[in-house]
């Protein structure tokens, strides 16, 4: 049985029986318990009654957090000519066509959003291998494949959060700092549960959101109580 530090126990004790509470009094729990020397990031993780292995029940979207994610978002952008200035222009991390294929085809991919304009998708495409896996592959569905690279950007750097549900029908993304007030944290939880129920597929049955969990990059985790996390 793995043995845990002081400070670790003293926060699963916390925990304990503690269980469908309310955004806030998780979020109280959570920031109260949170002890790592970095400022952790909020998680959460969301149960839902679907089977991706289906397409008609496959789950992805994306969300503008109210108060943004805490993080700072490198982007890429595949692009030419004007399209390319204007991505440098909005702030884009690296810019480029096929110098960047070759560089992300060699190993090296120092961003965390990719977005491109239609016509660098046969380029893209290639990449598809290594970027799918990787959750970074550009889509219209989330708005990273689009002419207007300056919105799509400025959404990027600015909180934008994209989700896609896991084979386990689970869907898992930091949605902000614990150094946040709880005022924020509680906006932004809420907007991501609405972003992802409003996101359910035409193939879902029965219970779509099962649970909702919280917790800090390295604390416990709490469930909410649905009422309060679907409150607007």
């Amino acid at each position: 049985m793995a043995k845990f530090g002081k400070r670790t126990r003293a926060a699963r004790e916390a925990f304990v029986g503690k269980t469908a509470l309310a955004v806030e009094a998780a979020i109280t729990l959570i920031k109260t318990a949170a002890s790592a020397k970095f400022d952790e990031t909020l998680e959460i993780a969301m149960n839902l009654g679907v089977d991706p292995r289906h397409a008609d029940q496959m789950v992805r979207g994306v969300v503008q957090l109210p108060n943004g994610t805490g993080k700072t978002v490198r982007v890429a952008v595949f692009a030419r000519g004007a399209k390319a200035d204007e991505a440098k222009a909005a702030g884009a991390d690296i810019v480029g066509a096929e110098d960047l294929m070759e560089t992300i085809q060699s190993g090296k991919i120092e961003f965390d959003r990719c977005i491109a304009t239609p016509d660098m998708m046969p380029l893209v495409g290639r990449l598809g291998k290594i970027l799918g896996p990787r959750n970074l592959m550009p889509n219209p569905k989330v708005g990273t494949v689009t002419m207007d690279v300056k919105t799509a950007v400025a959404a990027a750097k600015g909180g934008e959060v994209q989700f896609k549900v896991e084979k386990a029908g689970v869907i898992h993304a930091g949605i902000g700092k614990v150094s946040f007030t709880e005022e924020m944290l509680s906006q932004n939880v809420r907007a991501f549960v609405d972003a992802v129920s409003r996101a359910r597929p035409a193939g879902a049955k029965g219970t779509y959101l099962k649970k909702v969990s919280l917790s800090s990059t390295m604390g416990p985790g709490v469930s909410l109580d649905l009422s309060s996390a679907t409150a607007r």
